[in-house]
């Protein structure tokens, strides 16, 4: 459990940074500047071609968004029209708080299991018979569970993600909606279940924002609102909630004071001396969920702002993205043969990179466009944008659309 009013006000400081934007921004650019400066033995940077990249990500704008009228990049955008209408008309019978409740809970079990698939996984749509892998299918996986009630103890009220409902999903449960067999393998099966075990416990501590006497996920939207002056709510103050509410799910991480930090990994280059300690943050399932939860609060009538204070995302379709561009340059080809865990320091520079480098790619985007940061947010440039750009790349170059550099996936990171 996470008890953040015990810590010493020095590490409280040190959490508080380390969960926040700045503090992502600054220790990824304490790594960028280092392998700017030529002392990384893993990476170099070819900063002049991050112009090729633009151009290639602005020609995917124009064939994803012709008008360029781009949506935000949330988990929202995988789960398809029909499915959005299907969804939208069964909670077109609830009242507004209920409904947005029920969206919010959607999105955050969506996103928690949207972890890495591996290349081989699929899902075969009921709707389309088609067979969808990666981050698509389970989408579609985890969408067709919420609506059977795979998430409710309460067949009267399927359309919620409750307690006891989390509590008893077994990995059975996951392998029937997920439609695993020893022929159609999804990676990390066994971290997406400990992840939906841990968020029961999450809920079920976290009473300042998931509720006292029947706590429950959706409950959040409630503190949301109370903490909305004139209905406006800045996307740090969204991301606060998930990081705080949330933070002790994520398995064997990094830890301040007792405080599970999430996705923060230690690098041996940077000082222990300053509330960094030595720490790099990405939070990437935690962002990623936090921009699939501004819709569902737009919906509830909410006005989300500061958008852009969020991060890119550090994951390997942007970072992919970078690397065949020729923008981050890997200085070993043996590099690019191993596979690599996420606390190793070749993949924390290279997230630490993407999360720089999305800034600057987004600077030069916006400046052929002729757009500001309002008008196109780092949320729909990656939506427009560097991830299916990214995407698109890696299937070019590699069988399977595998990324540049292998990873290895435990279900509750990438």
């Amino acid at each position: 459990m996470s008890h953040t009013t015990e810590l010493k006000n020095e590490s409280k400081e040190s959490v508080t940074y380390l969960r926040s934007p700045k503090g992502i921004r600054e220790q990824c650019a304490r790594i960028t500047e280092r392998v700017a400066s030529g002392e990384s033995p893993h990476f170099k940077l070819e900063q002049a071609k991050l112009d090729k990249a633009a151009e290639l990500v602005i020609q995917e704008f124009r064939s994803n968004y012709p008008d360029l009228d781009v949506p935000y990049h949330s988990r929202w955008r995988h789960f398809g029209d029909e499915r959005l209408k299907m969804l939208n008309e069964k909670l077109s019978a609830m009242d507004p708080d209920s409904a947005a409740k029920s969206r919010i809970e959607l999105a955050i079990v969506s996103v928690l299991l949207d972890a890495g698939a591996g290349p081989t996984w699929r899902y075969k749509d009921p709707l389309t018979g088609k067979s969808v892998g990666r981050s698509e299918g389970l989408a579609l996986a985890s969408f067709d569970m919420f609506i059977d009630g795979g998430f409710a103890s309460d067949p009267e009220n399927p359309l919620m993600v409750d307690n006891p409902a989390l509590r008893s999903i077994t990995k059975r449960d996951l392998e029937k909606y997920f439609q695993v067999t020893p022929q159609n393998r999804l990676l990390g099966l066994d971290g997406r279940l400990h992840l939906l075990h841990k968020l029961e416990h999450s809920v079920s501590v976290n009473k300042k924002y998931f509720g006292d006497i029947e706590p429950r996920l959706g409950n959040a939207y409630d503190y949301l609102v109370g903490h909305a002056g004139n209905n406006k709510l800045p996307a740090r103050k969204v991301l606060s909630v998930v990081l705080e509410g949330l933070g002790n799910i994520w398995p064997g991480r990094a830890s301040l004071g007792g405080v599970m930090l999430g996705d923060v990994w230690h690098h041996a280059a940077l000082p222990n001396t300053d509330h960094g300690h030595g720490l790099v943050p990405f939070h990437k399932l935690s962002q990623w969920l936090t921009y699939s939860l501004v819709e569902p609060l737009e919906d509830a009538g909410l006005e989300i702002g500061g958008l852009d204070e969020l991060t890119g995302l550090a994951e390997y379709r942007n970072g992919g993205l970078l690397m065949d561009t020729g923008v981050i340059v890997a200085k070993d080809s043996e590099l690019t043969s191993k596979t690599h865990k996420a606390d190793s320091e070749v993949i924390i520079e290279w997230r630490a990179l993407t999360i720089s480098l999305l800034d600057e790619l987004a600077n030069v985007i916006r400046g052929k466009l002729g757009k500001s940061a309002i008008d196109l947010p780092l949320a729909k440039i990656m939506q427009g944008g560097t991830w299916s750009a990214g995407r698109k790349l890696a299937g070019s170059l590699r069988a399977d659309a595998e990324p540049p550099i292998r990873l290895a996936s435990d279900g509750t990171v990438f």
